[in-house]
């Protein structure tokens, strides 16, 4: 269990706290987890290293309130965690083991149509000397597989799908389907359509967020080659 600093970040004014490090971030994921077990201080500090506590007068200012629980909650959910090296290593190795699952099970070479092993994938990755965020796989996928082409003929099974979304909803899901689109047309009573060029190991996962934000109000179809 690792104990660590939690800042939040007022116009001049820093607030920090410190609290655990694995409690913290399932709060910020939004798992149901008791405050309790998340703050490791009684006190909000303006300098945690210095000892210099905040004020009520600035913590009413820029919270609303002079409870504590109140104040660390939104300071843990809105605040950035000064995490550890350590930490920082576990999360980049973590994720770039799922690039490599995702690319082995979805990529294949563009010549013989064979899928590459995970070893040949982490080969890659290491000699193309790609460079893996701690963001997730779909948001940099297109990437990555862009600097591979560079020493292997690596290519993703894709499929085509038409997308009309509601006008209610254009604004939540433009930047979820700007990820893959590839033509978008705007039609006067405001419904958009679009159609997209999505990796096969990624349709699930696209299609649980955008019913999650539609409510099931787009309009899908497959675009047939």
């Amino acid at each position: 269990m690792t104990d660590v600093i939690c800042r939040y970040k007022s116009e001049k004014l820093n607030f920090e706290t410190m609290v655990n490090l694995e409690n913290a971030m399932k709060m910020k994921r939004g798992e149901k987890i008791n405050i309790n077990d998340v703050i490791r201080d009684r006190f909000v500090y303006t300098d945690l290293k210095k000892g210099m506590r905040a004020g009520s007068p600035e913590m009413e200012n820029v919270f609303g309130t002079t409870d504590f629980l109140q104040i660390m909650q939104k300071i843990i959910q809105k605040g950035q965690l000064e995490t550890t090296q350590e930490f920082r290593d576990e999360a980049l190795e973590t994720r770039r083991k799922q690039v490599v699952e995702f690319l082995s099970k979805n990529a294949m070479d563009a010549r013989t149509l064979r899928p590459f092993t995970p070893d040949m994938i982490a080969n890659a990755i290491k000699e193309a000397g790609v460079k893996i965020d701690n963001q997730s796989v779909e948001k940099q996928i297109g990437r990555i597989i862009e600097e591979l082409k560079k020493i292997i003929p690596i290519k993703i099974a894709t499929k085509k799908i038409r997308i009309k979304i509601p006008p209610q909803f254009t604004g939540q899901t433009y930047g979820l389907v700007n990820e893959y689109k590839e033509k978008e047309e705007w039609f006067a009573d405001g419904n958009l359509e679009v159609v997209l060029n999505i990796p096969v190991g990624l349709q699930t996962e696209f299609y649980d967020k955008l019913n999650s934000i539609t409510h099931g109000a787009a309009l899908t179809s497959e675009i047939k080659e």
